[in-house]
């Protein structure tokens, strides 16, 4: 059901999700979606950057980068750690029934409704820049794009509603769109996609039920308790998946990286100040100042709870998978 962008939101606050909405410093800006369609439809060459080297793809025109792309499968960009969480999810036994039960159609119709209702639907002709980056996001990520919204809010955020027997969409709120250039957007839209390319909508459904009160419905406040860790441990390991489908998107980590950084201390008048580098070496001194025993429980009781990870976590793990040699493997099985 419900996934989103926010990074590190508590259990009681989930919907979702910070993980996406910062802007990335001037030297990082991305150029005008008009430019960046040209440059699609004229097939030049964008240059993939990354610290180990500049890796160059071919970038085709919309419908042959989606034929390109064909070969990409949702296991060629799931985390580790997704993939074991996944495992141990599907182990516990009577999961699915839980949720169906706590999730019936009227709930379903009423969140639908709830987005639909106030927002407003992009398309060819309404807000067709958008559309195009969500259009280009999708078929990169051979999969179909979803309806996309925007809706008036003042909290940056975006999410996904993939809900049984209905088309799914993201909603994006309009301070997301203020604080994010074009082509950080497109990075924050290709997360989105990464939810449904990987199949995460069950889980996260559950994951959205837990913090909207499942603790309230009679007898299942112990089911809760134990399921909540589990699902929160293998929630912030998807986000780490969909930060990839980002990067193989925008194909700059200092994009995505930015986002994360404005998500965590941005805000439009000061974007052209912010600095990706400085803030992976904010990342690195995270990673230091937490090694030992004493930093190591800290680090793990701040982060027991959220729905995401740490901004500088994700900075720092889509900084190493970036200069990954799966990374470049990846990226010319895609493009060559």
């Amino acid at each position: 059901m419900a996934a989103c962008l926010s990074p590190t939101l508590p259990r009681h606050t989930v919907h979702r999700r910070r993980g996406w909405a910062p802007k990335p410093p001037s030297s990082s800006s991305s150029p005008s979606t008009a430019a960046y369609s040209r440059r699609h439809r004229q097939h030049q060459h964008q240059i993939v950057a990354t610290r180990s080297g500049a890796i160059s793809a071919r970038a085709a025109s919309p419908a042959a980068a989606a034929a390109a792309a064909r070969g990409l499968d949702a296991d060629d960009i799931r985390h580790p750690l997704d993939k074991q969480n996944t495992l141990l999810l599907k182990a516990i036994p009577g999961l699915n029934d839980i949720g169906k039960a706590l999730l019936g159609p009227v709930s379903e119709q009423v969140m639908v409704l709830q987005n639909i209702g106030s927002s407003v639907l992009v398309s060819e002709n309404q807000l067709p820049e958008l559309h195009q980056l969500m259009v280009e996001a999708a078929k990169i990520l051979n999969t179909e794009a979803p309806d996309l919204y925007i809706r008036q809010n003042p909290v940056p955020n975006a999410y996904t509603l993939a809900i049984n027997g209905k088309r799914p969409f993201v909603v994006v709120h309009t301070s997301l769109v203020e604080l994010l250039t074009r082509k950080e957007l497109q990075a924050v839209l290709a997360h989105e996609l990464g939810h449904l390319k990987c199949d995460h909508g069950v889980w996260l459904t559950f994951a959205n039920i837990l913090t909207m009160g499942a603790y309230t419905v009679p007898g299942f406040g112990m089911v809760a308790g134990f399921l909540e860790e589990q699902l929160f441990r293998w929630l912030r390991a998807a986000e780490l998946t969909c930060d990839r489908a980002a990067l193989l998107v925008v194909k700059d980590p200092k994009v995505v990286i930015s986002v994360l950084m404005k998500l965590a201390g941005g805000c439009p008048s000061l974007s052209d100040q912010l600095n990706v580098d400085a803030f992976l070496e904010q990342a690195r001194s995270y990673d230091k100042a937490s090694s030992n025993p004493v930093g190591w429980y800290i680090r793990n009781a701040q982060t027991r709870e959220l729905s995401h990870p740490l901004p500088v976590m994700r900075a720092r793990e889509m900084d190493e998978w970036s200069r990954s040699q799966e990374y470049r493997t990846l990226l010319h099985k895609m493009f060559q």
